[in-house]
């Protein structure tokens, strides 16, 4: 299984208060993910973010094709960072990082994805042809949306 990863950072106009309410929290996902997504959140405890919580999603990636998910939190150091990890969903591997570091005018927000995806060669293609753009992409309007919240001030 072939493991890739992609990172993204990004300096936030804010506390550190500030964006680790805002991150941390499960009902924020989807005004930074792109409508194209088709991204859901289908269930969860509504609490505040702790590890072990499991938030149930439908995506529509491609085509429109919708998709379950299934994330765990499984490690939060509050105010610094948390993980995701997938337990159900299209990637045989999703494990996410989020840090958040604390600098003169913000905070430096740091994600670390590491993924794999099924089907051995098949997926491989379909990792250089769609899945890495498409994450680019994931990023890239995340990064737009947050400049939106927090850096247009």
């Amino acid at each position: 299984m072939k493991v890739y990863s992609k990172q993204s950072v990004q300096y936030v106009n804010a506390s550190i208060e500030e964006c680790w309410t805002f991150f941390s929290s499960p009902r924020n996902l989807q005004k930074i993910t792109p409508q194209s997504m088709g991204f859901q959140i289908t269930d969860f405890d509504e609490k505040n973010m702790y590890a072990g919580q499991i938030i149930q999603y439908k995506v529509s990636p491609l085509l429109g094709i919708k998709l379950p998910w299934v994330t765990e939190i499984t490690i939060v150091k509050e105010g610094s960072y948390f993980i995701d990890e997938q337990r159900f969903g299209p990637y045989a591997l999703w494990h996410h990082k989020h840090f958040f570091e604390p600098t003169e005018n913000g905070v430096k927000m740091t994600d670390l994805v590491h993924y794999a995806l099924p089907l051995g060669f098949i997926g491989r293609i379909m990792n250089s042809l769609i899945v890495k753009n498409k994450l680019k992409e994931i990023f890239e309007y995340r990064e737009q949306k947050v400049n939106e919240i927090f850096n247009s001030k």
